[in-house]
Order: C-alpha cells, then sequence, then structure tokens
C-alpha cells in the first residue's frame, strides 16, 4: 500500500477538501454516494489543488444520523461498500498526492453498537461502565437538567438497567464514558485498525464533548445576552445553558496527548471539532498548544451569521487566535455539512464569493473547503417532504436542518440528476445546482471553480501563506488587511468586503502585485491603494 508520510508538518496549511460520501458520486445507481465514486472523482480533487481530503462517516451504521451514530468502528457500511473499496481510495488519493483523512466519532456510538448492547444488559457486565449510566433522582426524574443537542433532555430512560444513559445528541447515540481507561484504549486500537490501513490523519467530532462531568452537576442558566447560534439554531433550548458540566472536562486533555502519542508514529495529524459558543478560541488553544495533542482544530467562528462577515469581524476573530491560541493551530471553513452554504447564508455575488475565497487562503492556519463550494453552490431550499435530516425534522419551519447543504455533488449539467447518479437520489438535485456543474464551470472562464483553482495554486506556491506568521491586522469599516510573513517573503493583503470603492495607504518598499485575479491591484506612487468593490490586492514586498 502506498503512503504519503514524509513530511510530518504536511498538515500546517494545508488546504483540506470535505466530502460527504452520501452525497458526492454515486457508483452503483442507488442513489446514495459512496466510496467507488469517490475513487472516480479524485482527479477533480486534484486539479482543485486540495492537499488532502477529509471523508465523512463512512462505517457501519443504522443511519439515524447519517453516520454519526457508529455501529461498527473498524467496517465500512454496505451501503457506501467495502473495506477493500476504501483501500482503492487510498491508494488513487496517494497516487494523486492526496493525503486522505477520515472522520472518527469517538463521543458517541450508535445504541445498535455491540458495547452498548452488552453495556445495558445489566449493571455487573463487563462493559457495564463504557457508558454514561445514572440512577434517577428519587422522583424518577433524569439525573440532572443537561440539554441534548437534537432538544429535550440529555438523558434517556433505560428499562434494562433501569438507569438513564447520557446522550448529548439523538437517543440513538449513547455517550461513551471516557473516564474509563478500557473505552479510551479501544477507540486508540480503533485509530490504530485505520492508520495501519494508510490513512493519513482523522477529523475528530465534537472533540469537547468527550468527558463529562462525573459529579454530574447541574448546568446554570445562560443569561439571555450572551446566547448565540454558533453551537444550535436558536429555537433551540440547548442555547439557554452554559455547558460547564456536560462538555469541555480538562481531562479531555489526557486522551488527546495518547491519541497523539499514537499519530506520531505514523506521521498522521488531526483536525479536532471543538462546538462552543463560549470558549471555542480558548479550546482551540489549549486542544492545539504544543506538539502533544491535535495539531489544528476546527473553528465555528466563520461557520456561523446569517451577514457577509465584516472587516472587523474578522479582525476580533484574528486577534482573539492571536490572544488565546498564540501557540496553536486553528483550521478555517465557511461551509460544512452542518451549516447552511455560506454562499447563501451571507448573499454573496459572484464577485465577493471570489474575495471571499482569496481571503480565505491568506489566512494563517490550514482550511476545510466543502464539497460544491468551489462551484458556488446556494443553499438548496428543500420540502418538508423530502428532508431525511432528524434535526430538521425536529425544529422545522423555523430551522429546516442540515439538508440543505447535503444535496448531491453536481458533475454534468444535462446529465439525469446532474451526473451524480442514474437513479433518484436520496436528496433532491436543485436545478439552479445543475446549472452550476462541474462540466459547465470547465465551459466557462468565468467561473467561481477556476478562482479557486488560482487561489489554491497561490497559496501553494507561497509558504509564508501556509505557515508563516500572522500580523498587522487592520479593519475598517469597508477594507480588512493584515500581513503574512516566513521563507524570507512578505506579503501584505487587503480586502474590500464592500459593495463600494475604497482607498488604503500601503506601507513605503518596493511592492509587486501577484499576476491573474487574485489581487492585481497595484498601489499609486504615494503609496494609495485604490480598491474596487469587493476586490483584493495582494502584495509581494520586493528585495
Amino acid at each position: 500500500m502506498s503512503v504519503m508520510r514524509k513530511d510530518p508538518d504536511w498538515w500546517r496549511g494545508a488546504v483540506i477538501y470535505q466530502i460527504y460520501p452520501r452525497s458526492y458520486q454515486d457508483s452503483n445507481g442507488d442513489g446514495v454516494g459512496d466510496l467507488l465514486g469517490i475513487v472516480r472523482r479524485l482527479p477533480h480533487i486534484a486539479r482543485l489543488g486540495a492537499d488532502a481530503i477529509w471523508i465523512s462517516p463512512f462505517f457501519t451504521s443504522p443511519m439515524k444520523d447519517f453516520g454519526y451514530d457508529v455501529a461498527d468502528y473498524c467496517d465500512v457500511d454496505p451501503m457506501f461498500g467495502t473495506l477493500a473499496d476504501f483501500d482503492q481510495v487510498i491508494e488513487t488519493a496517494h497516487a494523486l498526492g492526496i493525503k486522505v483523512m477520515i472522520d472518527l466519532v469517538f463521543s458517541h456510538t450508535s445504541d445498535q453498537h455491540p458495547w452498548f448492547k452488552e453495556s445495558r444488559a445489566s449493571r455487573d457486565n463487563p462493559k457495564t461502565d463504557w457508558y454514561v449510566w445514572a440512577d434517577p433522582k428519587p422522583d424518577g426524574t433524569a439525573p440532572n437538567n443537561w440539554l441534548g443537542m437534537f432538544g429535550g433532555s440529555a438523558w434517556q430512560w433505560d428499562t434494562r438497567r433501569e438507569q438513564y444513559y447520557l446522550h448529548n445528541f439523538l437517543t440513538q447515540q449513547p455517550d461513551l464514558n471516557h473516564h474509563s481507561a478500557e473505552v479510551q484504549q479501544a477507540l486508540l486500537d480503533v485509530s490504530k485498525f485505520w492508520l495501519d490501513r494508510g490513512v493519513d490523519g482523522f477529523r475528530l467530532d465534537v472533540i469537547n464533548y468527550y468527558m463529562h462531568d462525573e459529579k454530574l452537576r447541574d448546568n446554570p442558566a445562560l443569561p439571555l445576552a450572551d446566547r448565540n447560534d454558533v453551537a444550535a439554531p436558536k429555537v433551540n433550548p440547548y442555547n439557554y445553558q452554559l455547558h460547564l458540566y456536560d462538555r469541555n472536562h480538562p481531562r479531555n486533555l489526557e486522551f488527546l496527548r495518547k491519541l497523539r502519542t499514537l499519530m506520531n508514529g505514523y506521521n498522521a495529524a488531526a483536525v479536532g471539532e471543538v462546538g462552543d459558543a463560549q470558549r471555542g478560541l480558548e479550546l482551540l488553544g489549549e486542544y492545539t498548544s504544543g506538539e502533544d495533542k491535535v495539531q489544528m482544530s476546527y473553528a465555528f467562528e466563520f461557520l456561523a451569521g446569517h451577514a457577509p462577515l465584516s472587516p472587523q469581524t474578522f479582525k476580533t476573530v484574528l486577534d482573539k487566535v492571536a490572544e488565546v491560541a498564540a501557540d496553536g493551530w486553528a483550521c478555517w471553513a465557511f461551509s460544512n455539512h452542518d451549516v447552511a452554504r455560506h454562499i447563501s447564508r451571507w448573499g454573496l455575488s459572484p464577485q465577493a464569493a471570489r474575495v471571499y475565497t482569496t481571503l480565505m487562503v491568506c489566512l494563517r492556519g490550514s482550511l476545510c473547503l466543502y464539497q460544491g463550494e468551489e462551484l458556488g453552490l446556494p443553499e438548496a431550499d428543500l420540502d418538508y417532504e423530502d428532508l431525511q435530516d432528524p434535526y430538521g425534522i425536529e425544529f422545522w419551519p423555523e430551522f429546516k436542518g442540515r439538508d440543505g447543504a447535503r444535496t448531491p455533488m453536481v458533475w454534468e449539467e444535462e446529465a439525469p440528476y446532474a451526473g451524480f447518479s442514474q437513479a433518484k437520489p436520496w436528496l433532491p438535485v436543485p436545478r439552479a445546482h445543475a446549472r452550476l456543474a462541474v462540466d459547465a464551470a470547465e465551459r466557462d472562464p468565468a467561473a467561481l471553480l477556476h478562482h479557486y483553482r488560482r487561489a489554491l495554486a497561490f497559496r501553494r506556491a507561497h509558504l509564508a501563506l501556509r505557515k508563516g506568521d500572522m500580523n498587522e491586522i487592520a479593519a475598517g469599516e469597508q477594507v480588512l488587511s493584515f500581513k503574512r510573513s516566513g521563507n524570507g517573503e512578505q506579503i501584505q493583503c487587503y480586502f474590500n468586503l464592500s459593495g463600494h470603492p475604497a482607498r488604503v495607504t500601503v506601507p513605503a518598499g518596493r511592492w509587486v502585485t501577484i499576476a491573474g485575479e487574485l489581487g492585481s491591484i497595484r498601489p499609486d506612487p504615494d503609496h494609495s491603494l485604490h480598491l474596487g468593490p469587493w476586490q483584493a490586492s495582494i502584495l509581494i514586498l520586493q528585495a
């Protein structure tokens, strides 16, 4: 089996392309994407210029939460193929120069996992403490006030043990007890299974949910002024609590250090998803500082909000990262499988979409791109009858769920179901998406796809962008600017994030502009830089 592990620092500044396998490419005509479909489309990702892929869960699962409820960590669900198919993903990706990261869900399993079936069978079996069990209060109610992300109590009564079990998500997703050394070892064994199979790293789901407060103390109320919809939609009462005790346990770091020790032997890397509206960036700093925990943390600050991010918003976030995570490493994203696509969420015009893409590739950190964002796909507007996501079904219509970001990838404008499948897909393919298909974009020189390719190539060509420092962050009403430096380069970046012309003054020096359309606006002799609406200028200091 081919390996690609020569550079242990490969992850720093990498561009990671997220694949939601149900919706990427169907190879067998059942309307659901699969692993061989990914194999077929890997050349597209290679041409885009991504360094790695992150594949959302494809493990054996009853699919109550579409793979994030795992029933067997070490096998492939027949819906997606076989272990041999996964080996082909690895071989093909590595041959194309692409790393492979898989999505490990270690905070919980499916209630159909053999571990949980054994644990719930009695109070004295070998896996009795592999999950979080607790007696009811004297009146029979739940052990405390913790709430589940998908609505209602985080506790579910079980008649076999006559106890409650904890589930931070669906009732069919019982939480593993990470305070158990046996549970931790079992999960390390799972990680080793996939590392031995050739994966280059992991995306770790809800990494800050691994451990709970053993005293099961109640969470306090969160003041109304502090509530937001970063972690959950505002219609969800989950936002009413300050989640002090059901997540973010300090002993999380003990498990992460064990996992990092294992990964070091393979030159593998992990990006941990931190879901926390109040302390997300602080946890990013805690979980990625030094060289003994996860390498990267997936940040949500640019995945929330329903208006284009302002220069001041960017500056606030980047300044905060510099303050609390100076020794850490962020992984930035604008879209993913859990949030509305940013083209719609921010109401971006094609010109605005290009400048935000240019800005993204200039950020310090690693990057995650979500399938279809390179085409400018908007959020799909689905009818209630088409919904599959239990989250959307629970909170409809105020929150329409995650299906609008999970509709199939579009490859061929005129083909049935836009080339995704020969059969009716598991979610509809909007006609507006088909018009943006890859083959249509290839024919259109102005298509966003070409801008993404140029942007990723530019980032790859400049070590200062991938691994260098960021400083001199400034924000006006219209323009965000900062400097990237490293490897003997100094790069000055300006972004007009408005629909009106703007003027800034650049530092003295012999600045040259980059070629192409990413940011070729030149400063005047008096160091004035005139930016048009939604326009960038990237300047490199010439020695």
